[in-house]
């Protein structure tokens, strides 16, 4: 982790025991079909049956669902995105139009790190996981499929 500018505290060790973690971009082959990355995390065990929250990476925090594959989380990122800001003289017509500023983002992380974010006991915690593995991106011919 570089220069650590977080106030969260996080866990030197989580009570489960992470199998697999690697993360994957992809883009759509078509303009504006979008652009991501998917985290697979596979755990080996889960003793206190903590629930995963959030990840958060490269600058991005994404929600923890559950997949075929075992859990996953997904992150949209800026390229090959619609172009839906409206641009006009009269700001009312701008109004529905969303800024590309990221949110305060909590954690410095290198680009091979995540925190998992995870509720124990009613408590929210984080852990740090470094060495994550990139897979080579994916390519798709239009918007990827949904899991």
């Amino acid at each position: 982790m570089k220069n650590n500018k977080q106030t969260l505290k996080l866990e030197d060790k989580g009570s489960f025991t992470l199998e697999n973690i690697y993360f994957q971009s992809w883009i759509a082959g078509v303009r504006g079909g979008g652009s991501g990355i998917h985290m697979y995390i596979t755990v080996k065990s889960n003793k206190n049956n903590v629930a995963f929250d959030s990840v958060y990476f490269k600058g991005l925090k994404s929600k923890i669902e559950i997949s075929k594959m075992g859990y996953i989380a997904s992150f949209k990122t800026e390229a090959n995105q619609k172009d839906d800001i409206i641009m006009s003289n009269n700001k009312n017509a701008e109004f529905g139009n969303e800024t590309q500023k990221k949110q305060d983002f909590p954690f410095e992380l290198n680009d091979n790190e995540c925190i998992i974010s995870y509720i124990e006991n009613n408590t929210t915690k984080y852990l740090l996981v470094e060495n994550l593995q990139e897979k080579k991106r994916l390519e798709y011919p239009s918007a990827p499929p949904k899991h």
